[in-house]
């Protein structure tokens, strides 16, 4: 996948410690879940183990993340049955980008100090 390449290009410059970590966790997972996804003899034994590769802490939040978890998880399956189709990556990366996006709101965003909403 080529999103697994960028990933490892990014950490490799990237100057924060914590985020370079991130980022090359994110790798591990997306190797792990390319592997599954070669590897599992169906959808479901597939599907099970792709929920914990650590998506959250000890998994314990995946729950919240799963629509958008469950679209990586069908993006790279699919992408993995086929030979280096540009909407197959196009699909993987679209379905990555929106499961950072809502694994950031409801993950990074819950330690956030809680601020009122406008009133009209």
């Amino acid at each position: 996948m080529h999103l697994i390449d960028e990933l490892e290009q990014r950490a490799a410059v990237e100057p924060s410690l914590f985020r370079a970590q991130l980022l090359r966790e994110d790798v591990m997972r997306l190797r792990k879940l390319a592997e599954l996804a070669s590897s599992a003899p169906d959808v479901e034994t597939y599907r099970r183990a792709a929920r914990r590769l650590g998506w959250t802490a000890q998994d314990a939040r995946t729950g919240e993340i799963s629509e958008p978890l469950n679209r990586l998880l069908d993006a790279v399956r699919e992408a993995q049955g086929q030979v280096a189709d540009a909407a197959a990556e196009q699909r993987v990366r679209e379905a990555w980008t929106e499961l950072t996006r809502v694994r950031m709101e409801r993950l990074i965003g819950c330690l956030s100090t809680p601020v009122p909403k406008p009133v009209d």
